[in-house]
């Protein structure tokens, strides 16, 4: 299993050379299987970016979940050039009862005056079925969910090929049980020895005193969480729009500090646009 992130920016792209290691991409994910098989995650603006790249292997079939339908988890789709080409085929996922019909949501960004060209003028074939299963399988990779802790829900997601595991939670507020989220050992459990956990870390503790009930987690509670559920590798995500590089650098340095002087043995990283993991 490949995972590629194109984008790790939360709330809103941001642009500046202050951005450049780290990113101003919202979220979405690529994951290759062993097989290589498709399977994105979520539709930010990165999306654009990786369907340029998906044009030019002239790879045309694609499977997208959603974790929400917040703007930074779907505004990219409407700029993701393979929906413009007829050879296109999109299978569409995002739980119902988290989101609502995620092929009618897109439409509705698409409506005129807010965009030029609507939605059921695209050129790809884009299926979706509506069901949220417990677990589903995408070639060789099984899939099973979770509720976020987040305003209007959302889904977090573990992905396991070959005894590997991914765990992608990417707006998750550990300090505060939205309705339908789960609690701290609940997420702790899903991803038990999960080999890589990325993890909603956007706020600094002094941050989140004026931002509880946003939607969002501090990186002290994100890595307090892989610890509890001894993950192999955990990464730092969803970084705050105002933040620079130095600043998410320091995070970085401060979680790697926490993390050795506990004597624990766990990799940690905060995700960029073009993080690129190996399972």
């Amino acid at each position: 299993m490949i995972i590629r992130c194109y984008g790790a920016r939360g709330s809103i792209p941001v642009s500046g050379e202050e951005y450049a290691k780290y990113g101003g991409d919202t979220t979405c994910f690529e994951i290759r299987t062993k097989n290589d098989e498709i399977i994105i995650v979520d539709a930010g603006s990165g999306i654009r970016r990786l369907g340029n790249k998906l044009l030019g292997e002239q790879r045309f079939e694609y499977n997208i979940l959603f974790t929400h339908s917040h703007w930074d988890h779907i505004l990219g789709f409407p700029f993701f050039k393979p929906i413009y080409n007829e050879k296109t085929t999109l299978n569409l996922m995002g739980c119902p009862e988290a989101q609502g019909n995620i092929k009618k949501l897109l439409s509705k960004t698409m409506r005129l005056p807010y965009f030029p060209i609507p939605f059921d003028k695209l050129r790809s074939e884009n299926i979706y079925s509506g069901e949220c299963p417990a677990s589903l399988r995408i070639d060789s990779v099984e899939i099973l969910h979770i509720n976020l802790s987040h305003p209007n829900i959302g889904l977090g997601y573990k992905f396991i090929e070959d005894g590997k595991t991914l765990v992608i939670l990417t707006d998750n507020e550990l300090g505060y049980k939205h309705r339908g989220g789960r609690s701290f050992d609940e997420y702790a459990e899903f991803a038990r020895e999960a080999d890589f956990l990325i993890h909603d870390a956007e706020y600094t503790p002094e941050q989140y005193k004026t931002a509880k009930t946003w939607g969002h987690s501090t990186y002290v509670d994100a890595l307090n969480l892989a610890f509890k559920a001894r993950v192999k590798h955990f990464g730092l995500f969803h970084h705050n729009q105002d933040r620079n590089d130095a600043e998410q650098d320091s995070i970085l340095q401060d979680c790697q500090s926490i993390i050795e002087s506990k004597k624990f043995d766990m990799a940690c990283s905060s995700l960029t646009q073009t993080t690129e993991i190996h399972l």
